[in-house]
């Protein structure tokens, strides 16, 4: 009924159906979560959502998808779902690197606007008197580090819900000595709803399996060594069916294979283009690689000293323009430290330059030192002078850097771009590429050389401030264009940057991106990616190239890297990053078994930077690089993979056909719910708005609405051609509308139900044309399992007293309609009736359901309170193969005192198995009466509290 308004009674069904809290195991209950998304979720996104909002009884979920599948997307709809159910203490723990991608990827496509927690924000929120976590406008995002520097902080919130995004990190909190692990598991075991997110579930061995879901839930397992008896060890395979049982209501994993069906992957292709440094820029590198040797350096803090070297050898790699900065800071630093005067921590001066140095400092426990500024110290006349030799050397390195006009690398650049684009070409792409750095300087340098060049006016540049003229400008001519849709976040950063990508997908050509800037944008339309600078961090250049190569890109992506032939530690870097995890060609980029097998990256990183820190000459370089390999190689378990297939993986067929079926019913959910949802607001506002295919204009605001929340203009559903306001189920005007058809009081009428009008054959309803009867609504509330559910019931029955069986009411009611004046007096008793049969009917299948999700956390508990006293009889075990022993062994002994000896030993342990037994009984009793505890509290839970109201009844009529 696209143009036919609703009737009040239908306007309250649908305000109704949009709005109640559906049951967790229905697409139903994502559906406002379904319309509102910014973005086309493919089906085993759904999916996994659903898999982990699932049972109201479980403490948490394991996401496992394979790298590439959208496992933050999947969070980001339990977020929204929990968001939407008013459970908004969200706290989400992420790697550094990923916190600026997380906050962007919630605003773009869930229009939910986090808050980035770091040591800056929080101690201005506690400046202002506020408890920080205690800040709910949105979800909050903090890095590791953080989350467990402020471990207490976070354990005094009563959590909604804790996503741990790359939580493998997690896996050995098992093992003594793991702090970070050990503290977050300890600061969110009260939480009882938890998503991990890990690509890696499962690298190096299956205790890592027993960690990670400890952290979600410590009573699925018992202890450690019951656990080690169960499933570790020789000939333990056939005891995966049973951990595989116990592992499949906890953890979902999905394969890219599985879901080539919905989601098309380009190809990635590699171009090496090799270099040539001048003989003054490697004149500068060695005698600044000299310099950064020295056992002693004044300019470079002891507590400091591994972080700023890292970062300086990057810089020297970058550009003649990136290490001359560093230089001067460094020597005017010094300078300030020799006049006595106050002098500002270096990290802070250097990571304007550098801005993936708070990522470096917070992954490596600094977070708190950086910004303190150091007291001016009374010096020695040594001291002094020592001082001054220093500042003399880092002016002379700065005056050789900066005396170098061109840099070998930035003409291989033109060369490459040429290449690249001749290769985009072949390909049938367009003519775009991004460029990154890591260093800001070295992006200004790259402004200049190619500002002359055919690429010069379509440049566009992006970093973590986006302050200079021509992105400012940019800007201020985006609002222009925007003005008056919801493309304006209000956000000045976050809109900067999407003004700058659009800018660079309409007009530009060539995007030159530091590290920090590129963090949570994506760039589909463009298909070459180059690195200037290539980190050491191979997440970091995943993260990079998956700018490019994600879902919606259409072309093979090439990828440019830079291979200095002068230096064997940069080639032999690459050759590792190439050969190895294999970044840069192929469909899928590194696999997971190689990301997860070097944690954040970051201590690789550093591995590395020890390696220029301390060879000198090649054949010290590729020993340590082959020791590197060879490390890596060996945390990578061929055994393990398969074990991982075994225990985690579903056949492709069981997948492939539950992901046809979800992906059938999210489509036809959503495209539901938005017709409701119009229907709804094109009855509700009347003369108010004007409405077409698209979307509605809004003509005035309806009373009692604030004017900052809703402003007149253009309407649309999100994924429309987004010029208009974003309108959603969450919008306050659709909460309005459907708030005040859910309030309006309704007396007893007659719908007239067109069924010509439908325009659609509905056989069973058919029947019914020239008949009347009674129809009733009514709104049935079930409260159990710490959870409440609503239902919209509807019964009917003709006038000489049938009764419309299944859904038929439902379809009748959805019928085009018109109001009259009634002319029967009552319901029949028949119709009465049918109302507490189906009401019987509904509390029996939510008691069914929900005993299902009972009987599965008894089977865990059961299983827990199994392991346990496994555990124990073990002990008593090992007690008596040991008498036995003791006994052969005594029987055999050829002197006396030898037996006698035997003899006693043999007592205490037979003592110490008494003892055992006695404790194993105890313990028994303890664990038995733990279990019961925790089954009588689920009993509790159990029982259903209902609560039903009549909505409307009405005479109904089918013409």
């Amino acid at each position: 009924m696209p143009h036919t308004l609703l009737t009040p009674y239908q306007s309250q069904y649908v305000a109704w159906l949009l709005t109640r809290k559906a049951p967790g195991d229905t697409v139903e209950s994502l559906a406002s979560t379904l319309v509102d998304s910014q973005v086309d979720l493919n089906p085993h996104q759904v999916d996994a959502a659903l898999f982990a909002c699932r049972n109201p009884l479980s403490r948490g979920v394991l996401l496992a998808d394979e790298v590439g599948l959208g496992k933050t997307i999947e969070a980001g709809l339990v977020i929204s779902q929990r968001w939407a159910e008013r459970r908004r203490r969200i706290l989400i723990v992420v790697p550094a690197n990923l916190r600026k991608q997380w906050h962007q990827e919630l605003q773009d496509k869930f229009g939910l606007q986090g808050l980035i927690l770091e040591a800056k924000s929080y101690n201005a929120i506690r400046k202002q008197g506020r408890i920080p976590f205690q800040t709910i406008t949105g979800p909050v995002i903090c890095s590791y580090q953080f989350a467990k520097s402020k471990s207490k902080d976070v354990k005094d919130i009563a959590w909604d819900l804790v996503v741990l995004d790359e939580a493998h990190r997690l896996r050995n909190v098992y093992k003594k000595g793991n702090v970070i692990a050990a503290t977050l598991k300890d600061a969110f075991d009260h939480v009882h709803s938890k998503v991990l997110l890990t690509a890696t579930p499962l690298q190096n061995s299956l205790l890592e399996l027993y960690g990670l879901v400890s952290i979600i839930d410590d009573r699925v397992f018992g202890d450690l060594d019951s656990f080690r008896t169960q499933y570790t060890g020789t000939g333990r395979e056939q005891g995966f069916g049973a951990l595989r049982e116990r592992l499949s209501s906890i953890c979902k994993r999905t394969l890219r294979k599985q879901v080539q069906a919905y989601v098309s992957y380009t190809a990635r292709k590699a171009i090496v283009q090799e270099f040539t440094p001048s003989a003054e820029e490697q004149e500068l590198r060695r005698l600044v690689a000299e310099y950064l040797r020295r056992p002693n350096l004044q300019a470079l803090p002891q507590s400091q000293r591994q972080l700023i070297s890292l970062v300086l050898w990057k810089l020297l790699a970058s550009s003649t323009h990136a290490i001359a900065g560093a230089l001067a800071t460094m020597s005017n630093r010094l300078q300030g430290v020799l006049d006595e005067a106050p002098v500002v921590d270096l990290t802070e001066a250097l990571d304007e330059d550098y801005e993936a140095l708070d990522e470096l400092a917070d992954e490596g426990g600094d977070e708190d030192a950086a910004g303190e500024s150091e007291k001016p110290l009374a010096l020695s006349q040594e001291e002094r002078d020592a001082l001054s030799s220093e500042i003399d050397e880092l002016r002379h390195f700065k005056n050789l850097a900066t005396n170098i006009r061109e840099n070998a690398k930035g003409k291989a650049l033109l060369t490459a771009l040429d290449r690249a684009f001749s290769e985009l070409d072949r390909l049938g792409a367009e003519k775009k590429a991004i460029i990154f750095t890591e260093s800001k300087r070295t992006q200004e340098y790259l402004l200049g050389l190619l500002a002359d060049t055919p690429y010069g006016d379509g440049i566009v540049l992006f970093n973590g401030t986006n302050n200079d003229a021509r992105a400012q400008a940019i800007y201020k001519e985006w609002l222009k264009r925007h003005e008056g849709t919801d493309r304006i976040s209000g956000s000045k950063t976050a809109d900067t940057r999407a003004a700058l990508v659009e800018h660079f997908k309409e007009r530009g050509t060539i995007m030159i991106a530091t590290e920090a800037g590129a963090e949570g944008i994506n760039l589909q339309f463009c298909s070459l990616a180059i690195n200037y600078d290539l980190p050491w961090n191979p997440q970091r250049i995943e993260q990079r190239i998956g700018r490019c190569h994600r879902y919606g890109q259409k072309f093979d992506v090439v990828v440019v890297n830079f291979v200095d032939r002068s230096n064997e530690a940069d080639r032999r870097v690459y050759e590792l990053l190439e050969q190895k995890f294999q970044l840069f060609d192929g469909v899928f980029g590194a696999s997971d078994e190689v990301l997860g097998a070097i944690g954040s990256g970051v201590d690789f990183e550093r591995r590395i930077a020890d390696i220029y820190q301390n060879c000198r000459d090649t054949n010290e370089i590729r020993a340590s690089f082959e020791q590197l390999q060879l490390d890596l190689s060996s945390e990578i378990s061929e055994a393990m993979v398969k074990t991982r297939q075994a225990l985690l993986e579903n056949f492709d067929e069981q997948v492939q056909e539950k992901l046809r079926v979800s992906a059938e019913d999210s489509k036809s959910a959503r495209s539901r719910y938005e017709r409701m949802l119009m229907d709804l607001t094109r009855a509700e506002l009347g003369d108010l708005a004007s409405f077409d295919d698209e979307g509605f204009s809004l003509h005035r605001i309806p009373d009692g609405l604030a004017p900052e929340s809703v402003s007149p203009g253009r309407y649309e559903l999100p994924r429309r051609t987004g010029e208009a306001h974003l309108y959603r189920i969450g919008h306050p005007l659709a909460v309005l509308l459907a708030e005040q058809a859910k309030a309006r009081k309704l007396d007893g009428a007659k719908l007239v139900f067109d069924y010509a009008a439908h325009g659609q054959k509905i056989s069973t309803v058919e029947t019914y044309r020239g008949k009347a009867g009674w129809l009733t609504v009514k709104l049935i509330e079930v409260k159990s399992l710490s959870e409440s559910e609503q239902h919209l019931m509807v019964a009917a029955s003709t006038a000489d007293g049938a009764v419309l069986e299944e859904d038929d009411p439902v379809k009748l009611l959805r019928m085009p309609a018109s109001q009259t004046q009634g002319g029967i007096s009552a319901p029949e008793s028949a119709l009465l009736a049918d109302v507490e049969t189906r009401k019987t009917e509904l509390l029996r299948e939510i008691n069914q359901r929900n005993l299902g999700y009972f009987e599965q956390e008894v089977q865990k508990l059961d299983a827990w309170a199994d392991d346990l006293k496994l555990g124990l009889e073990q002990e008593i075990k090992e007690i008596d193969r040991e008498i036995k022993d003791v006994r052969r062994t005594a029987a055999t002994s050829p002197t006396l005192e030898e037996k006698l000896a035997h003899q006693k030993h043999q007592r205490e342990l037979e003592a110490k198995r008494s003892k055992l037994r006695r404790e194993l009984f105890a313990r028994q009793d303890e664990v038995e009466e733990q279990r019961n505890g925790l089954i009588s509290q689920l009993e509790e839970q159990l029982q259903q509290q209902v609560e039903e109201r009549t909505l409307f009844t009405v005479e109904w009529e089918l013409i």
